[in-house]
């Protein structure tokens, strides 16, 4: 039996009045739901209340899923819209973590170095997407972290969202772009710091290494 085959079975069971059967779906997704909301959010607290209040939704509007997309879309959306307005009412945005935050990856754009430096620099190129992917506008960071971070398809994304597939391209596309510009112009400033730090020698060796 398929993930969606069984999912909407439980649907249908709860909606018969089995409460066993939505604790099955809540077991089953919390923590799916937990890493979406703490990603879009960046915050504990926040998150757990995300979470509490997508279940209560699930639980209170379960007649309104149509079975049409998997029960897992509609329950990423309603996980997207209720951390989104989490954030609205904050009137802040936070980070959400990335491991690969630009397509192509930033493997050509990092010097050679030592071990120890490439690590540090890597990790300081983490550090900045995240602070960098926070300024992005919240349509193109919810694109940016349902494909690129949680892996999901355009199709996923366009259901989850209410939006079409060109249109989910397009604004990743963009999202993308964005940060790549970020990344370029903090590839600049490392390396004029180098320069600066230690000299031509010290950068045209690391160069040429």
């Amino acid at each position: 039996m398929s993930e969606r085959i069984l999912d909407l079975h439980l649907v249908n069971t709860f909606r018969g009045g089995n409460l066993e059967a939505f604790v099955e779906l809540v077991n089953k997704y919390t923590q799916k739901v937990h890493n979406l909301a703490f990603r879009i959010s960046r915050n504990e607290e926040d998150t757990e209340e995300i979470v509490q209040d997508v279940f209560v939704t699930v639980y209170n509007k379960i007649d309104k899923f149509e079975g049409k997309a998997a029960f897992s879309s509609w329950l990423y959306r309603i996980t997207a819209n209720t951390a989104f307005m989490k954030l609205r009412k904050r009137k802040q945005y936070q980070v959400v973590s990335l491991e690969d935050a630009v397509e192509g990856g930033t493997e050509n754009m990092i010097p050679a170095a030592d071990e120890t430096s490439f690590i540090g620099l890597q990790h300081e190129i983490r550090e900045f997407l995240e602070r960098a992917l926070e300024h992005l506008p919240a349509e193109y960071r919810a694109i940016f972290v349902l494909r690129d971070v949680d892996g999901l398809s355009n199709q996923d994304v366009a259901e989850i969202l209410g939006i079409t597939i060109p249109a989910v391209k397009s604004r990743l596309h963009r999202s993308r772009l964005m940060l790549r510009k970020k990344l370029q112009r903090f590839y600049a400033d490392y390396t004029n710091h180098d320069r600066i730090s230690y000299g031509p020698m010290y950068t045209r060796h690391r160069f040429a290494a």
